[in-house]
C-alpha cells in the first residue's frame, strides 16, 4: 500500500476484499468501492477462505524513569573582591579570575518534568592577590606581596532541575544546586600549593532547544559560590600558598553559556 489514498472496484468473481484498520474489519461485497486510508491493509479473500488480519503490536511505552546526559561550556566571569583581613600584618585582598568552565552531568527525571542531576565541572584559571609576608622586605621586616596565584577549581554538585515544555521544541528550565568546589592553589613564586574543599552552592536559568527526538542545545545562564567559611581556608599569606593566612571570604562566580543534552532512554 502506498501512503496516498486509493480506490478500488472489486467486481468479476464472487471474491471479497477484507479491509482492517486497527480493530475494525469491513467486508466488501463484489461490485462495491472500496476507499483505502493511509495505513490499512486489504486482503482479497477467496469464496470459502478464511482471512485473519493481524495487527502489528503497538510499540511498548519505555519504563523507568527518564535518563538524560549534560555536556556543559560556559564563560565564568571574575570575582574581584576576594579578601581577608585579620590584622595589619595577616591578610590578603585580590580576586579570582573566570575563564572557561567545562563538565558534565548524569540526570534522572523521577517525573516527567523533575530531574535530579549529578554534574561534575573544572575550572582554572588565576587569582591575583595582595599580601603579607612577613620574611620579605628590608631585612625580612615583611612586605606586602603581589602574586598571581594558579588556582584550579573542582565543582561536583547535586542539582534539582525543573522543567517548563512549552511545546516539543522549547523547554525552559531552572535548577538549584548543592555540594562542594575543591580547590587547589598554587604560588608558581615559590612553587609551593595547598588545597581545601568549600561547600558549594548554585543556581542557573536556561532553556533547551530540541534539533531531534534524541539530541537538544542547552542555552543557560548560572551563579556558583564556595563558602570559604565552611572546612577551613585556601592559603594566601606567609610563605605564599601552603602558609599564612587562611581564607574566609565567600567566593561567587556568575557564568554564561551551554552546551548539549542528550536524551538516553
Amino acid at each position: 500500500m502506498t501512503k496516498l489514498l486509493s480506490v478500488i472496484i472489486f467486481s468479476g468473481f464472487a471474491g471479497s476484499i477484507v479491509l482492517a484498520q486497527n480493530t475494525q474489519t469491513v467486508v466488501a461485497k463484489p461490485g462495491q468501492t472500496v476507499v483505502v486510508q493511509p495505513g490499512q491493509t486489504v486482503v482479497v479473500a477467496q469464496p470459502g477462505q478464511t482471512v485473519q488480519v493481524v495487527q502489528a503490536a503497538p510499540k511498548p511505552a519505555s519504563s523507568g524513569p527518564s535518563v538524560r546526559l549534560h555536556a556543559y561550556g560556559t564563560y565564568a566571569l571574575n570575582d574581584n573582591h576576594v579578601d581577608s583581613y585579620y590584622s595589619a600584618t595577616s591578610y590578603f585582598d585580590g580576586s579570582v579570575k573566570g575563564g572557561f568552565q567545562y563538565g558534565g552531568g548524569l540526570e534522572v527525571m523521577p517525573y516527567p518534568a523533575v530531574g535530579i542531576e549529578f554534574t561534575y565541572l573544572r575550572l582554572d584559571s588565576k587569582a591575583p592577590m595582595h599580601y603579607w609576608d612577613p620574611n620579605a622586605g628590608i631585612g625580612g621586616g615583611g612586605a606586602e606581596i603581589s602574586t598571581d596565584f594558579d588556582m584550579a577549581q573542582n565543582w561536583l554538585l547535586l542539582s534539582v532541575n525543573k522543567y517548563l515544555p512549552v511545546n516539543p521544541k522549547v523547554e525552559p528550565f531552572g535548577g538549584f544546586q548543592f555540594g562542594m568546589d575543591i580547590l587547589n592553589v598554587t604560588n608558581p613564586d615559590k612553587d609551593n600549593s595547598s588545597g581545601a574543599t568549600k561547600f558549594a552552592w548554585g543556581a542557573k536559568l536556561g532553556v533547551n532547544i530540541w534539533a531531534s527526538e534524541k539530541v537538544g542545545i542547552k542555552l543557560q545562564a548560572g551563579l556558583l559560590s564556595a563558602v570559604q567559611a565552611i572546612g577551613g581556608g585556601v592559603y594566601f599569606g606567609t610563605g605564599g600558598a601552603g602558609a599564612g593566612v587562611s581564607g574566609f571570604s565567600t567566593y561567587y562566580q556568575v557564568n554564561f553559556g551551554g552546551g548539549l543534552v542528550f536524551k538516553l532512554r
